[in-house]
């Protein structure tokens, strides 16, 4: 393993791979810097003068600008750098070129479903309408789980706080996103389970789910019947009836969608697992797969890598509509736009957004961008595509599932727990991470600054997400781990 990695021949700022101490001597470029201080492994030290004002470079791009004179060798943090990004910007399209290569297809062991959707779970799924109900949803499922039969999986409740009391788009994307998990291919079946008073009542919420089949899906209304558990119950059964039939079968690869999302980042993170998933949306792309990247407020200070991506011009404008309409909700609830990075990024050895956007952006790969969607808006063209939604890590993976993603890959370098309402993924940015936290982590991307190239580990993942979409649980899976969250934007009554 090597001591210490300058990602880019133009960056002025080197990663420690592991702790250098004082006087300790790395050579680069041809030349001998001497560390001045206690670099922590995953952050920056200067490999020459850095004048006050000037920029720090990482990635071959700035990452922000120094507060003060930093002398080669020193430590690069947040104590002397700071973004240098503004606010509502005005963008130019230069296109760069962009095209995979088609490749070999792939199979997986799905499930076709009678709409030509294809999923890679056989759950049964019970989707409150209202947080009035949710722990009569999680009564029944833990009840049903017990009488599961054929290739039916589980059946799981995702409460929630919401579906009443709410106004205008706050109250759409609650539909929206209930409508979406309810019409999900990795649902067998769905029971949609209402109160009978709320907002998003189940007369309203037919109307987001648009058409649906009388078999797949049931509704019950607790306050139209006696014993709700009783009637929850019988439909259940009906439900796993029908949903057993189900069997594997081989799926070409070019039917999956994965979302992308990275959380708790570290100094490794950009350089071993972030562009590990980027490799591994270049190899599903090139098979006609699907890929999508959120987190908005993570693009910031990487947007433009992104926008000249875009297909077209019409492509463009959509992905400058979403970073600045992004930008405006942060001005319009009077907060500060570049509030990240978290204290873990920091204590992973991230300084600024910049900095952590640019290790971000890296999950898109090299592929052009394919289409923008809106927040809960299901995706449609295959390829690359980017989501609005915030960073927020539940509520960005429950997004991406509500947009078609079958599995999320989620990167980390300080280690998470939670689940979404799809098999997620969590590959570590280093190895110390992977082999403490073996409960958590699912694929070790560490491996890429010690004895494995990209392209290997690469291939590795992508042959792993294929196991994972043929029935292997994850292990927030394992753990039954269940977890949603829905954008929360407006009053509450």
């Amino acid at each position: 393993m090597k001591d210490f990695i300058r990602i880019n021949e133009n960056d002025n700022v080197i990663v420690a791979l592991k702790e250098l101490t004082p006087g300790e001597s790395v050579a680069v470029g041809g030349e001998t810097i001497v560390a001045c201080e206690t670099i922590p492994a995953g952050h920056k030290m200067a490999i020459r003068d850095i004048a006050a004002g000037t920029e720090v470079i990482k990635y071959g791009f700035r990452i922000g600008n120094a507060k003060e004179e930093i002398k080669a060798g020193q430590w690069v943090h947040v104590h002397n750098v700071g973004t240098a990004l503004g606010d509502l910007l005005e963008y130019t399209y230069e296109p760069v070129p962009t095209g995979l290569k088609e490749t070999e297809d792939a199979t997986f062991m799905g499930y076709n479903r009678p709409d030509g959707k294809v999923g890679v779970r056989n759950e049964i799924w019970i989707i409150p309408t209202v947080g009035c109900v949710n722990n009569i949803a999680t009564a029944m499922a833990k009840a049903a789980t017990a009488r599961v039969k054929g290739s039916v999986e589980e059946v799981i409740a995702f409460p929630h706080p919401y579906g009443c009391s709410q106004m205008g788009d706050d109250q759409e994307h609650t539909r929206t996103i209930l409508a979406d998990l309810i019409n999900h291919p990795n649902a067998g079946g769905v029971l949609v389970l209402g109160l009978g008073c709320e907002n998003s009542n189940i007369g309203e919420l037919k109307k987001y789910i648009g058409a649906y089949d009388e078999n797949r899906v049931k509704f019950l209304v607790c306050q139209e019947c006696e014993d709700e558990m009783e009637e929850g119950a019988k439909l259940l059964d009906e439900l796993i009836a029908y949903a057993a039939e189900f069997k594997r079968e081989p799926i070409s690869a070019s039917k999956l969608i994965i979302g992308m999302k990275c959380g708790g980042s570290d100094g490794f993170s950009g350089i071993t697992a972030n562009p590990l998933v980027g490799k591994f949306s270049d190899i599903l792309i090139s098979k006609g797969g699907t890929t999508i990247l959120t987190e908005v407020p993570e693009m910031f200070g990487a947007e433009t890598l992104l926008m000249n991506r875009c297909e077209n011009k019409e492509l463009f404008e959509q992905t400058v509509t979403l970073i600045n309409d992004f930008k405006q909700y942060f001005k319009d609830n009077h907060q500060t736009i570049y509030e990240n990075p978290s204290p873990g990024n920091k204590k992973g050895g991230i300084s600024t957004l910049e900095d952590k956007s640019l290790g971000c952006t890296q999950k898109s790969g090299s592929a052009a961008v394919k289409g923008v969607l809106a927040y809960g808006e299901r995706v449609e063209t295959p390829g690359l595509n980017l989501l609005s939604a915030p960073g927020n890590d539940l509520v960005a993976s429950t997004a991406l599932a509500a947009s078609g993603a079958h599995i999320v890959l989620f990167t980390t370098g300080r280690g998470t727990p939670f689940a979404s309402p799809v098999p997620t993924v969590k590959i570590s940015s280093n190895s110390a991470l992977a082999g403490k936290k073996k409960n958590w982590i699912d694929f070790n991307a560490g491996v890429l600054v010690e004895d494995e190239e990209l392209e290997e580990t690469g291939q590795k993942l992508f042959d792993y997400v294929l196991e994972v979409a043929s029935g292997k649980k994850v292990c927030s899976e394992e753990a039954g781990f269940h977890d949603m969250a829905i954008f929360k934007q407006g009053v509450t009554l």
